[in-house]
């Protein structure tokens, strides 16, 4: 079974696969399209980029604006209410913004896509 490179933000480079709960996900099916879903306790952008589905928190971190009522230019997911721009590669901000927004692990298995969501640390326990 071949499968496809996961793909993740700085932030994950050093988080243990093991730790991570893969949720199916109905991806976005227009280049540049961004949709908001809900998984668990978080809400996520799914948007397509070149073929690759990205994950990325929902809420801007700069004022709280949702967005998936962005859109995408220049490999950059862009809030709709201050115009801040994000990589939604690895969530860093344009430089000058001081900011970054969550990204998301996603892969394709199977013909599914999938997004990885990190344990909470009480259900580790268990």
């Amino acid at each position: 079974m071949s499968e496809a490179p996961f793909t993740f933000g700085a932030s994950f480079l050093s988080l243990k696969m093991d730790r991570l709960e893969w949720h199916v996900i109905v991806p976005p099916k227009k280049e540049g399209e961004i949709l908001k879903i809900k998984v668990g306790s978080k809400t996520l952008c799914l948007l397509l980029s070149q073929g690759q589905i990205y994950a990325t928190a929902a809420r801007c971190p700069h004022a709280g604006a949702d967005l998936s009522q962005g859109w995408c230019e220049e490999q950059k997911l862009v809030c709709p209410y201050h115009r801040h721009r994000f990589d939604f590669k690895s969530g860093k901000g344009d430089v000058g913004q001081n900011n970054f927004v969550q990204v998301y692990p996603t892969k394709q298995e199977q013909g599914s896509w999938y997004v990885g969501i990190k344990k909470n640390w009480w259900s580790t326990l268990f």
